[in-house]
């Protein structure tokens, strides 16, 4: 069976999700009994989702409202970055008042103490990972944005999984390769359901300086390889390009061949834009 990717546009609201999520079929294999159900959020900045550089509080939102129908124990998630506080992030973004709204408590990933190492097999750069127990015990639902980005080529939702590591000095990993990084983890860590908020995203020198573009766009999959090999073609860049979705697939992680991904919803050529880069 090819993996399934939706391919939604729609105006900013709980419906456009709902939409793409249930174009993907009945979620429940996607929670299965997993005892919680993470979903991490990018709060690369305290900017908002308007600037394209954050998740859009609304999509998370829509999501949660389908999760909840199989599970009560959902929680967000993200982990300080170099020069962002999550806590204060997940404030000023406006993410916080829909955790309250919703009796949904966010984590931030620093403060886990209970922690556990994930040796990574044929490994990029990194021999092990050292990720909170939570994670790993576990359901996680990937909640990207639709962003280009000056190191990796795009920050989709493979790139979004760097966030799960619990130090605040990510720097240190740009050092080893970030693309050769995101397939290690991608590749010990698996999200189950993978949501791209294309509603506000961004081109140029991203992750975070580059110029927000209205897309009003959901794409979602359950493959995090063709979910985002997906992404990059909706910003008109050729997936083969981008290393750390090349590599994933070469190794099995995913799907990048267009003909072997089955798209529903808006046809690729109808939302297609093509993305300044720098």
């Amino acid at each position: 069976m090819l993996p399934r990717v939706a391919l939604i546009k729609g105006s900013r609201e709980h419906e456009t999700v709902y939409k793409a999520l249930d174009l993907l079929g009945n979620l429940k294999d996607v929670v299965a009994e997993a005892p919680r159900v993470l979903i991490k959020v990018n709060f690369i900045s305290v900017k908002t989702y308007e600037t394209g550089v954050t998740t859009d509080p609304l999509v998370v939102e829509a999501i949660i409202h389908r999760v909840k129908e199989f599970t009560d124990e959902v929680y967000v998630v993200e982990s300080d970055a170099s020069m962002t506080n999550a806590d204060k992030a997940c404030k000023a973004t406006g993410m916080l008042k829909v955790c309250n709204n919703n009796q949904v408590k966010f984590l931030n990933l620093r403060k886990e103490k209970d922690r556990v190492k994930l040796k990574i097999p044929y490994a990029e750069t990194l021999k092990e990972i050292t990720v909170p127990k939570i994670v790993v015990d576990s359901v996680i639902v990937n909640a990207a944005k639709l962003k280009t980005h000056n190191e990796a080529g795009v920050s989709l939702g493979m790139k979004n999984m760097f966030g799960l590591l619990p130090t605040k000095l990510k720097f240190q990993y740009h050092l080893r390769n970030i693309s050769k990084v995101i397939v290690d983890i991608n590749t010990v860590l698996k999200s189950r359901l993978t949501v791209i908020d294309g509603f506000y995203a961004l081109e140029g020198p991203g992750p975070t300086n580059g110029t927000p573009v209205k897309m009003d766009l959901i794409i979602a999959g359950k493959d995090p390889v063709a979910t985002d090999a997906i992404g990059c073609r909706v910003m008109g860049i050729n997936p083969e390009e981008i290393y750390h979705i090349r590599r994933a697939h070469e190794k099995g992680l995913g799907e990048i061949d267009a003909s072997k991904i089955e798209l529903v919803g808006n046809r690729l050529e109808d939302v297609t834009r093509k993305f300044r880069r720098t």
